[in-house]
């Protein structure tokens, strides 16, 4: 029982955030959205015309996923835990509402298409790493971190990593020259 109620506190975190990342699109920051040239073709093109250099790109990407984790867990370890598990959930969920209603007045449904095969494959193994970690630190003391989990999750983040850095730049240009 008790993990349904926890995980409906989870869903219901991300929804709040999912849903005030798409207000906070439309209401105020659609002219800016308009004039970014993140999804514009230009970009898109340059994109898929670029050879990305991946040992490079792998350590921007440990740097810049990793940065979360230490975060996570320096702060998992104070009082505020559990604030802080529903702050980062309700970011995640803002950002990706945020996101997703930026590719939509860009690109219509087509930029739908493009954000999920930018978070596809990894996606699925940072999200199994972060749902273990955030488990843990909302639950605390009920569950107990050991070793193995240590393991399992810093291997679901490496192995992330190395799909965002060789197959997903693979994937998005593949997509974008159908585009």
């Amino acid at each position: 029982m008790r993990i349904q109620e926890n995980g409906k506190h989870f869903a219901l975190y991300y929804m709040l955030g999912f849903c005030a990342g798409i207000l906070y699109a439309n209401l105020f920051a659609k002219e800016y959205i308009i004039s970014m040239g993140i999804l514009s073709e230009y970009f898109l093109n340059q994109y898929s015309a670029d050879d990305i250099e991946t040992a490079e790109y792998l350590w921007y990407v440990v740097r810049i996923r990793m940065a979360p984790v230490l975060l996570l867990g320096a702060l998992g370890c104070t009082r505020l835990r559990k604030g802080v598990v529903a702050a980062f959930i309700l970011w995640t969920g803002f950002s990706s509402g945020l996101l997703f209603t930026s590719a939509v007045i860009k690109m219509g449904v087509k930029g739908i298409i493009l954000c999920l095969i930018a978070l596809i494959p990894q996606f699925l193994f940072y999200a199994a790493g972060y749902l273990a970690l955030l488990w843990y630190l909302y639950t605390y003391p009920q569950i107990r971190w050991n070793l193995t989990k240590t393991v399992i999750f810093l291997l679901l983040l490496a192995v992330g990593m190395l799909l965002e850095c060789y197959v997903n730049p693979v994937l998005m240009q593949l997509f974008i020259r159908t585009l």
